[in-house]
């Protein structure tokens, strides 16, 4: 009888294995707004990382995080490292390319509470007197986040912050605009 016992635990240990083994290695986050405001004006909230910060749903996770700005005061070599709280952990994020009022690349290099890397974009589209903001991510899954996957997806864990963010993105842009005019 324990035989049977050891040997079912064994082929659902198997089976629990093969299926995370099977699930994709990459995952990728997408959210899009449209914001009643100048396409540049849109653009320079996110080429600027200290900008970024004011609007950014990770920022406001732990505001007693430490940030550490390095690099170009905006666009391309820009970077931010940051330390905070279990919720926001620790990493270090670095403008890539920045394609003024197209398109900005960011490489996310995070330390706690997982070590890995991912990218973020963020393309920029004018229609009509709006601007179009996609904020996109992508990255990797090894065995332990593959795993972590059959109980909650990337998109659940980030998507609603990418959707807090580019609601500051739009309120913070469409006052300031508003303000300008």
């Amino acid at each position: 009888m324990l035989e049977k016992i050891l040997i079912g635990l064994a082929v659902a240990v198997v089976v629990v294995l093969v299926v995370v083994a099977l699930q994709p290695a990459e995952y990728r986050v997408t959210r899009s707004a449209t914001i009643a405001a100048p396409l540049a004006a849109v653009f320079a909230q996110v080429n600027d990382l200290h900008q970024f910060q004011t609007w950014n749903p990770f920022a406001r996770m732990d505001p007693a995080a430490k940030n550490t700005f390095e690099g170009a005061p905006a666009g391309t070599g820009a970077a931010l490292a940051w330390s905070g709280n279990s919720r926001i952990g620790e990493g270090r994020m670095t403008i890539t390319e920045s394609r003024p009022n197209e398109r900005i690349r960011i490489r996310l290099d995070f330390v706690r509470p997982f070590a890995s890397t991912s990218f973020a974009e963020f393309t920029f589209a004018p229609e009509g007197g709006r601007t179009a903001v996609t904020w996109s991510m992508t990255g990797h899954k090894n065995f332990a986040a593959k795993a972590m996957g059959l109980v909650m997806s990337m998109d659940r864990m980030v998507g609603g912050q990418f959707e807090q963010g580019l609601a500051g993105l739009k309120s913070k842009t469409e006052v300031t605009g508003a303000a300008r005019s």
